[in-house]
């Protein structure tokens, strides 16, 4: 079974795009990566999505952006298919996660159910890719008391889950999470969370410290030019998302550019001057650091782990990932594609192909130890695609127990 995963994470930069080829049936298939694209938004469009996700987007930006999403999310599966050489009617589904512009998970297991708002048109995505599409896979963990993320985990368990090896995978992207993997066949459950903020503060303090000019802090050359606020590092860490105790997601809402717009407020910075944003710039890297690392030590390193493998845009950034290795020292600190035998730029994408193929064949896709889910559930809603029917294949029969490649 051929799929496409589909994804645009918290930084808003682009369309990733994975093709993946799932071969045999649950629990264990084997997967491989056939080919991965990834599509950056113009800058109007990420404008437009940062804007909706600033809470301040009028009906009509909503409806019209849902549109356009659609449109530029199944032309990034076209252009992926047509890359591969690989038809349209070959591909089963796409998995299609849009473009996540609101996040409210419960706070606590007695508070109502959460909610999360991704952007797409799914329907206008069958229709340009020419293929069924798979999306809202975070409602139904919702409505199961999950905090509808993180989602990942499914398929980091079944890509990177070895026997004797405990392995933790820690992806910066807008926000940063991890995901801690018990060694293959061992019992325990995985541990999946947000750890606090990845780069969205870090591109938004770059973009007003450029007056627009930037999108990111490429290499992280401004926060390496300042110095670390200790002060207004402690008061940042003093947030008490830090010390709630996974299961626990969080989002541009929390850490976004309200938080930056305040901090350049206090500290009387202007936008487009070159005074005092490289401390704030240091300072908001340490943030990820620090918030990360703590994470790590409290509630990872406890159930054991030999490495941690970087992931998401921060595993690009010197400055973050030299952090991390000293703040973790002595346990190894890895990225690149060596670290888990897949492009890990392509992980998140490849796992939202995973769980369009866990819905064809009806197996949950949520992880209740990571979600906090009262159960585990099959997550997504199906949309045709125009001359390929209404509904979606007959899952295949599940052989007995043993019977199933491995990944």
């Amino acid at each position: 079974m051929k799929l496409v995963g589909l994804l645009s994470g918290t930084s808003a930069d682009g369309v990733d795009a994975a093709l993946l080829e799932v071969m045999g049936a649950p629990p264990r298939p084997a997967c491989r990566l056939l080919a991965y694209r990834e599509t950056p938004f113009p800058p109007e469009a990420r404008a437009r999505i940062l804007h909706a996700a600033s809470g301040e987007a009028r009906t009509r930006e909503l409806t019209l952006l849902r549109r356009d999403l659609g449109r530029w999310f199944g032309e990034a599966a076209r252009g992926l298919l047509a890359a591969a050489g690989v038809p349209a009617d070959e591909v089963a589904a796409v998995g299609c996660h849009g473009q996540t512009v609101w996040h409210e998970p419960p706070c606590d297991p007695a508070s109502a159910t959460g909610t999360s708002l991704q952007l797409v048109d799914a329907a206008l995505v069958a229709a340009v890719a020419g293929v069924p599409v798979v999306s809202d896979f975070r409602a139904a963990d919702l409505a199961a008391g999950g905090q509808g993320a993180p989602l990942v985990p499914f398929a980091d368990r079944l890509l990177f889950a070895r026997p004797g090896r405990a392995l933790a995978i820690l992806n910066l992207g807008g926000v940063g999470n991890v995901t801690w993997l018990p060694p293959d066949g061992d019992g325990p459950d995985p541990l999946a969370f947000d750890t606090g903020p990845g780069n969205a503060l870090l591109d938004e303090a770059a973009a007003r410290a450029s007056g627009g000019r930037l999108t990111r802090d490429a290499d992280g050359a401004l926060a390496r030019a300042g110095a670390v606020d200790a002060g207004l590092l402690e008061r940042l860490l003093a947030d008490p998302f830090f010390r709630h105790p996974p299961p626990r997601s969080t989002g541009r809402e929390r850490f976004g550019p309200a938080l930056v717009e305040a901090l350049v407020r206090e500290r009387g910075l202007t936008p487009g001057a070159p005074e005092g944003w490289p401390d704030l710039l240091a300072t908001l890297a340490a943030l990820t650091v620090q918030s990360a690392a703590r994470a790590i030590r409290t509630w990872v390193l406890p159930r054991g782990v030999q490495r941690v493998v970087v992931t998401g845009g921060g595993a690009h950034n010197p400055v973050l990932v030299e952090g991390l290795r000293r703040s973790l020292a002595p346990l190894p600190v890895e990225t690149g594609a060596s670290a888990l035998g897949l492009d890990p730029d392509a992980r998140e994408a490849v796992a939202f192909a995973l769980l369009a193929w866990a819905f064809l064949v009806g197996i949950p896709g949520n992880v209740p130890s990571c979600t906090g889910a009262v159960e585990a559930r099959v997550l997504g809603s199906w949309t045709p695609a125009p001359g390929r029917g209404p509904h979606p294949p007959a899952p295949p029969a599940v052989p007995p127990a043993g019977a199933g490649g491995g990944p």
